[in-house]
């Protein structure tokens, strides 16, 4: 062990070169991977010095998330204190189903939820657990959802024609996780937007009283803080209203921006939140801990138990249910994602949290503002938001993306609403600064200068 972590802090100062000499790495065709690079599992043990090779080469291969450069994803950067927790996880190793393998972890794991309920104003009978993903948070408030709905559901299986509601901007694992638990994504509502890319309340009520009165069952409604293009957020009290009028569960998906809890200047933005069912955020996007570290909270934990408990006497030999975590979690063996989150919070303070979130949007106003001042952009997003989106010069934004990627310039999406199709900057790495985001404007420009997009 003391040698590979030797080994390991190498190539880890190698990464840290790499991520400041060449921010993009250079991309490997996907015909031309095997025969670049030697990843063939052998009969005979590979020699030391090849295998430190191969990994040098892997690294130098492998996308940059941490560069200033990355601005591709939904996440970015590296927190040197998360980065630690999960590095400690790692050596641990504790899976984290009960007290006996995972002792004071569930502590730290029940600290950091308990503290998320009180933040979000949710009451005494709140809990919730960490879940490999937004999807799966997604899955699991659903799911909640369902039971509640009707409990026999769990024995019997769906027997009537329920129905779900979510945005047309919403993530995609809603329709996704309908499809796995019995409803159906036939009976997926998606409810339009306005010009913002907000969900429009007047439709889901419409919606709502359409499959009723055809004899549907409505259920549950997702709200999005954060959608995956725009960064738009619903009017949470709006739909709270919809939801409470009909018996709706209502959850909101802040996989996203779910982390503006943290902020009193944007806090704002999930106005309502505590009116909710159910929450979800992940810490791996705007808190910037390493992936995965996602979490739901739900306002009363019964229904964690009703939708996720079950006995097994060969695993649960000890201690109250409340520190046997598996008996509110989708999966048995699961991971410490807890610890990481917990050093950075423990380190910083909520007050460090806070500018965490608050430097984003301050990075994306400068973004806005550049582009503002700059006649060769079209700006499509609005302020408030994280994702930055625009056009250069009217050249599509697909073939830019693609050839800034290809030559390794930078790394950046792009994406689409109401028809037009656009560049989308992420300023989701909060230890960037304005020169970074101006540098970014500046490689795209002399990029562009340099290549022929007629």
């Amino acid at each position: 062990m003391t040698e590979d972590l030797k080994l390991f802090n190498e190539l880890v100062e190698q990464l840290l070169t790499q991520e400041k000499e060449n921010p993009v790495a250079r991309p490997i065709d996907t015909d031309k991977l095997y025969q670049t690079l030697d990843l063939e599992l052998n009969e005979e043990p590979s020699i030391d010095e090849d295998f430190k090779d191969t990994l040098t080469k892997i690294i130098k291969s492998t996308p940059k998330t941490a560069s200033t450069s990355f601005f591709n994803q939904l996440f970015g950067g590296r927190l040197s204190r998360a980065t630690l927790g999960d590095l400690l996880a790692v050596m641990l190793n504790n899976s984290m189903y009960t007290y006996k393998v995972a002792g004071p972890q569930v502590g730290i794991e029940k600290t950091i939820l308990h503290k998320i309920c009180d933040i979000i104003g949710y009451g005494e009978h709140s809990d919730g657990t960490f879940v490999p993903g937004g999807s799966m948070s997604n899955y699991m408030a659903m799911l909640m959802a369902r039971d509640k709905y009707d409990a026999a559901i769990r024995e019997t299986g769906v027997q009537t024609k329920m129905v779900i509601y979510t945005s047309e901007t919403s993530h995609y694992s809603i329709a996704k996780n309908a499809s796995f638990m019995g409803i159906g994504r036939n009976q997926v509502r998606f409810v339009k937007i306005d010009h913002l890319g907000k969900m429009r309340v007047d439709d889901l009520e419409d919606k709502v009283q359409k499959d009723l009165k055809e004899g549907s069952h409505p259920f549950f409604v997702n709200a999005t803080s954060g959608t995956t293009v725009l960064g738009a957020f619903d009017d949470i009290s709006s739909i709270s209203k919809v939801c409470k009028k009909h018996k709706l569960w209502l959850h909101v998906d802040g996989a996203y921006c779910g982390s503006v809890i943290f902020s009193e200047q944007y806090k704002f933005l999930v106005k309502g939140l505590e009116l909710s069912d159910s929450f979800s955020v992940n810490a791996h996007k705007m808190l910037g801990t390493p992936l995965t570290c996602s979490i739901i909270v739900t306002q009363d934990k019964k229904y964690l138990y009703q939708s996720f408990s079950n006995e097994a006497e060969y695993l649960y030999q000890t201690d109250d249910d409340e520190f046997n975590l598996g008996k509110i979690s989708m999966q048995c063996g699961r991971r410490n994602d807890a610890l990481k989150l917990w050093t950075l919070w423990k380190s910083v303070g909520t007050k460090g949290l806070e500018n965490i979130v608050d430097k984003q949007f301050e990075l994306a106003d400068i973004a806005r503002n550049y582009i503002r001042n700059h006649s060769d952009y079209t700006l499509y997003s609005f302020d408030d938001s994280i994702s930055v989106c625009f056009n250069y010069k009217n050249i599509p934004a697909k073939k830019l993306c693609t050839l800034l990627y290809e030559h390794s310039a930078l790394m950046v999406g792009f994406g689409t609403f109401e028809n037009n199709e656009f560049v989308r900057l992420v300023t989701i790495n909060s230890l960037l600064n304005e020169k970074d985001i101006l540098n970014f404007f500046y490689t795209l420009e002399e990029f562009v200068n340099h290549h022929d997009f007629k």
